[in-house]
């Protein structure tokens, strides 16, 4: 990195800091901390929404995971427009009418505090490890950048955010949020102008999908109905249904955002504006995904991404010589595409194809040799677009894509951090140790459980780059809860025999279910939350009838 990229982020960061600190008005009091008084406007709660979703994982995890398998992810996000729909008619009035501070304080008043604090617990536990992975992302650029020790970078970023997230409470959140998302998108749009430039002079942007195309990475539709397949059109829009009515109705990250604002209409509007904007959204990051695979088809890309685990094996023989198969199938890829571009027919159609898979075979030898050395559990696809960004942008250019990564990090962080400190304070702090305690006292509480939550959020984010893709795996964790914290508020809202004894059993149920299910069939993990929530609503239903019997 050059000077000027220094600057910026260092400026940027600097900013971001001073900005949420700044903005602590009104936060002195618990609802001016928790819910920000109730006062904000329906596009900055929907702004703010949007950027609790769009953190560094969909701009790392989404566009590596879009360069190895093209657009199909797209198809996680078709359910989301009728789940906003259906929250907006139901869950959003509800839950503003009730004036709580958490979704879980209703399960109290319908159910007991036993189902309420264990659906509040299980929110933290799922929440507090996917902000782990929230904080990993970034880590993996900076580590990359400075050739620091990620867990030295993940604290760095983890608790700097964690510090203004603390004085500001939710007003600093939101209002940073704002303007990160303004960040985020000019970064994202100059990001995508420079990689296309830098296509080959003979190589227009429709070549390049058509490239791409050939391969099948534009592909958004997938028609089977396969449990065991990640993203189809089934699994997108039915199973992830249930996800997002889960994500945004139950879950307190998102309940928080909603609550903050001026009235029921105006939090309506805010989860409208994401569900019209979410989809168009990821589909813009996956094809920046999309175009550095386009770009490293006239460009030799490394043959592993993730430089530390490369330095291990780059001195071998037997890597040597895979490494000189690699450029060889490189060099034939890239003649084989330019003439599938110039004489488009089945011919060199097939040719480039066949060059394709060499190569992939090449590269999957380089993989093998790494996983051999130690690392069984290596993926370097979270790798691919920073050191993409580092290796190939101008300077300046540099320094603008990572901070609007470190924006996207920082809006979802502090979002998250937010959430958790509220549902400790209310749902635990407030229940059981000080029921009538001042408003000083609980915002106090609640700046010292975000310090915790920071703190906890940088462990779990030093085991997390070694797990797959980050977008992945943040959802992996959400999938495990989603499901049962749906089927309980399911009962709550949907059915008058439930009981407290019925829900508590039914969500214990639905976690063991989903826990089978993961662990001896295979399942994939969008199916989670609906066989978590489906057995949670049974179980708690039959549950219930049966002690009302007795």
């Amino acid at each position: 990195m050059k000077t000027i990229d220094w600057v910026i982020v260092i400026a940027y960061l600097a900013f971001v800091i001073w900005d949420g600190i700044r903005l602590t008005k009104r936060s002195d009091s618990t609802e001016g901390f928790f819910l920000g008084s109730r006062s904000l406007p329906w596009w900055a709660v929907g702004l703010s929404v949007m950027a609790t979703q769009l953190s560094a994982i969909t701009l790392v995890g989404t566009t590596g995971q879009a360069y190895a398998d093209g657009m199909r992810f797209l198809q996680f996000y078709y359910g989301m427009p009728l789940a906003m729909i259906i929250l907006c008619v139901t869950v959003v009035p509800f839950f503003y009418r009730a004036k709580v501070y958490t979704a879980y304080e209703y399960l109290e008043k319908r159910f007991d505090a036993k189902t309420r604090s264990l659906t509040s617990f299980a929110f933290l536990l799922s929440r507090g490890m996917s902000v782990g992975v929230i904080i990993a992302a970034p880590s993996v650029i900076l580590s990359i950048v400075l050739g620091w020790d990620e867990v030295l970078t993940i604290f760095v970023i983890g608790l700097s955010t964690t510090i203004y997230t603390m004085f500001g409470g939710v007003q600093a959140v939101t209002w940073t949020d704002v303007k990160q998302m303004f960040v985020i998108f000019f970064g994202l749009g100059v990001c995508l102008f420079v990689i296309i430039s830098q296509f080959p002079q003979e190589v227009s942007v429709s070549d390049g999908l058509f490239l791409a195309g050939s391969l099948g990475k534009l592909e958004t539709f997938d028609w089977r109905f396969d449990l065991s397949e990640k993203y189809t059109f089934w699994s997108g829009f039915f199973a992830a249904l249930f996800l997002f009515l889960s994500y945004f109705g139950c879950d307190q990250s998102q309940v928080q955002r909603f609550l903050t604002a001026r009235s029921v209409s105006e939090g309506r509007i805010s989860l409208l504006m994401s569900a019209l904007l979410k989809i168009p959204m990821q589909f813009f990051i996956l094809l920046i995904g999309v175009m550095v695979f386009v770009f490293y088809q006239f460009h030799t890309p490394p043959i592993i991404f993730n430089r530390v685990e490369l330095e291990k094996v780059e001195k071998s023989e037997q890597f040597q010589s895979t490494l000189q198969k690699y450029e060889i199938a490189h060099q034939k890829r890239q003649q084989s595409a330019i003439d599938f571009i110039k004489d488009q027919n089945d011919l060199t159609k097939e040719e480039y194809k066949l060059a394709h898979s060499d190569f992939i075979k090449a590269r999957e030898e380089a993989i093998n040799l790494v996983k051999e050395s130690g690392n069984r559990n290596f993926n370097d696809v979270n790798y691919v677009f920073p050191t993409f960004v580092i290796e190939n942008m101008p300077a300046g250019v540099i320094g603008l894509i990572i901070a609007a990564i470190f924006a996207a990090a920082m809006s979802s962080i502090s979002s998250e951090l937010n959430s958790l400190s509220t549902a400790t304070t209310i749902d635990f702090y407030q229940r059981y140790i000080a029921k009538n305690a001042s408003d000083k006292n609980y915002v106090m509480f609640g700046r010292l459980a975000t310090l915790f939550w920071g703190i906890f959020a940088c462990i779990v984010a030093t085991y997390s780059t070694s797990l797959g893709s980050l977008i992945e795996v943040v959802n992996k964790f959400g999938s495990f809860f989603y499901g049962p914290i749906l089927g309980v508020f399911v009962l709550a809202i949907g059915t008058k025999r439930a009981n407290g004894n019925g829900a508590f059993l039914g969500i214990l149920a639905g976690l063991t279910a989903v826990y089978l299910a993961s662990n001896f069939t295979k399942v994939e993990f969008l199916w989670f939350n609906v066989l978590g929530c489906l057995v949670t609503v049974s179980t708690g239903y039959l549950i219930s009838l049966a002690l009302k019997r007795s």
